[in-house]
């Protein structure tokens, strides 16, 4: 017969605390629309990804004149970087940038480390220096549907994303300015207004079909 464990009314439960804490950031994401996410197990697909097998690869191997399903390029991973040079002088800054991109992605971000010491900064090697997080799987394709529908739009004067920023290897960077522009993050709670650089690893072998790939997904490019 299976033991009962009861904690005393003094003793904090580290598992209850632990069991929120993942809750939150299970469901940070589904704040802004539950039509966009789906829970672990339940048997449903992201909008996003939904799109991407049924228009997205046809149009690809239209375009492109790709034989097998298996050669249409997909992203592999998203990555969301936060600088946090002020963070030197102020630690506390750290907690909160953390906090917003856990906010925003729904997945808890890892800190990165100086590699150099530089004098003229202040700056030692292993100081915290930015945050980042790589979404993959349901997270990616749920917060890539968001960015391209809710938050880009919302930028003030927004007239279309450049398409100047692909690396030559499919790879497109684009920087965001303020993290206020998602919905979840709230203007009374911020304590500064701060931007982030968000990366589209894919597994195109040229940038003209990175291009493509993101433009049918609704990246909002400039007209050229």
């Amino acid at each position: 017969m299976a033991k009962k464990y009861a904690f005393a009314k003094n003793v904090v439960n580290p598992y209850k605390k632990w069991e929120v804490r993942n809750r939150k950031a299970d469901f940070a994401v589904a704040a802004y629309s539950p039509s966009l996410t789906a829970r672990k197990g339940d048997g449903k697909v992201s909008r996003l990804k939904d799109k991407y097998k049924n228009d997205v690869v046809p149009a690809l191997m239209q375009k492109f004149g790709y034989k097998s399903v298996m050669q249409a390029p997909k992203i592999e991973k998203v990555i969301v970087n936060m600088g946090l040079g002020e963070a030197i002088q102020n630690s506390k800054i750290i907690d909160a940038a953390v906090n917003d991109i856990m906010t925003i992605t729904g997945q808890k971000p890892i800190t990165t480390k100086a590699k150099k010491s530089i004098a003229a900064f202040k700056l030692r090697a292993g100081m915290t220096v930015g945050a980042k997080v790589t979404l993959r799987g349901r997270r990616m394709y749920e917060f890539v549907d968001k960015l391209f529908n809710i938050a880009l739009p919302r930028v003030r004067d927004f007239r279309g994303i450049s398409a100047r920023s692909f690396d030559g290897r499919g790879n497109f960077s684009m920087g965001i300015r303020e993290q206020l522009i998602f919905p979840e993050i709230e203007y009374d709670k911020i304590d500064k207004i701060r931007g982030m650089d968000i990366v589209f690893v894919t597994t195109a072998k040229t940038d003209e079909e990175a291009k493509e790939l993101l433009k049918l997904m609704g990246m909002p490019f400039k007209a050229a």
